[in-house]
């Protein structure tokens, strides 16, 4: 009985060891499967280094266009408004030129054909009349020897 107890607990033992080195077998696997994993995380995170060092120059880049670009259409924009205010500016001096040539030419009209003014200014006629009679005056001036 002795002898088949020390058997027993012997071949239990070889079983135990034979199951440890079986595990042993597929912990290495793992590992191996582990350390290929670690070298390819390695190149991984390098590319994204790698990537976010480009992207930052880009950035660099990109705020500095921006920043010149800001600049140009301040300047621009500045531009735009100076000539904006100097075409105003002309408008109503040619505005104020058409009244004056309007005037004169209501003046210069015959007198049947004068329309009696009211209290109002006179009305604008379009461009083309103003400026016939405009001609018409100046040729009347020109007859009389009179510098128009």
């Amino acid at each position: 009985m002795n002898h088949s107890f020390g058997l027993v607990i012997e071949s239990l033992v070889a079983v135990l060891l034979i199951m440890t080195i079986g595990y042993c077998m597929l912990l290495n696997k793992r590992l191996k499967r582990l350390k290929a994993d670690e070298q390819s995380l390695k190149a991984t995170i390098g590319e994204l280094i790698t990537a976010t060092e480009i992207a930052e120059r880009a950035i660099g880049g990109l705020k500095h266009t921006v920043r010149d670009v800001n600049e140009n259409l301040g300047n621009q924009i500045v531009s735009a408004t100076e000539l904006s205010r100097q075409l105003s500016k002309q408008l109503s001096e040619g505005d104020a030129v058409m009244r004056r040539l309007t005037r004169i030419a209501i003046a210069a009209r015959p007198a049947t054909a004068q329309e009696p003014e009211t209290a109002e200014q006179p009305e604008m006629s379009d461009a083309r009349s103003v400026a016939a009679a405009a001609r018409a005056f100046s040729e009347r001036r020109r007859a009389n020897g009179l510098a128009a």
